[in-house]
């Protein structure tokens, strides 16, 4: 499997690879509606990421995309381009930390070490650009991906969706 960056042409699978591993790795966590709630603008695709040269895919010998993750440069914790109240302004590396963002596994490649393969590139790839801290906010799925890579909670939060439920999210640092 090849980990690379995420190009525009990547959104329409990278919405099927999103929709997927939300409905069957976040089904334990989560209810149907909830996560029916959150897809589109808490889970979804954030394309100034890709834009910016920071979202990562893995991608299958036979081109499918296994998993995505990436970093930024900007305010926003988390949400897709659809989310209402994005914080765009940019970070300061000497004194904010860089933002972790939008991981995403298959359910077909889970449990085969490509989110931390995508975490690590997110890490080393933010340090290069000077950031010394890393901020997330952890679907309850992934509490433990990032607990094992140094990350600890900072505090919990009930995003509210448009469907009227709310989805907790734990916003990490390392």
């Amino acid at each position: 499997m090849t980990l690379r960056l995420a190009k525009l042409a990547d959104v329409a699978p990278l919405r099927v690879l999103i929709t997927a591993s939300v409905n069957g790795l976040q089904a334990g966590d989560y209810s149907a509606a909830q996560r029916a709630g959150a897809l589109g603008s808490v889970f979804g695709v954030d394309t100034r990421l890709i834009a910016d040269g920071t979202y990562f895919v893995v991608e299958t010998a036979d081109g499918r995309l296994a998993a995505c993750g990436g970093w930024s440069r900007f305010r926003t914790l988390f949400g897709a381009d659809a989310m209402q109240g994005r914080e765009d302004s940019y970070l300061d590396p000497a004194v904010d930390a860089a933002r972790i963002r939008a991981f995403f596994v298959h359910p077909e490649f889970a449990r085969r070490g490509l989110g931390s393969r995508i975490l690590q590139a997110c890490e080393q790839a933010a340090r290069e650009a000077g950031f010394w801290r890393f901020e997330l906010g952890a679907t309850l799925t992934g509490v433990p991906l990032y607990e094992r890579h140094g990350y600890r909670e900072i505090e919990r939060l009930d995003v509210a969706l448009g469907n009227g439920e709310t989805l907790p999210i734990i916003r990490m640092a390392k």
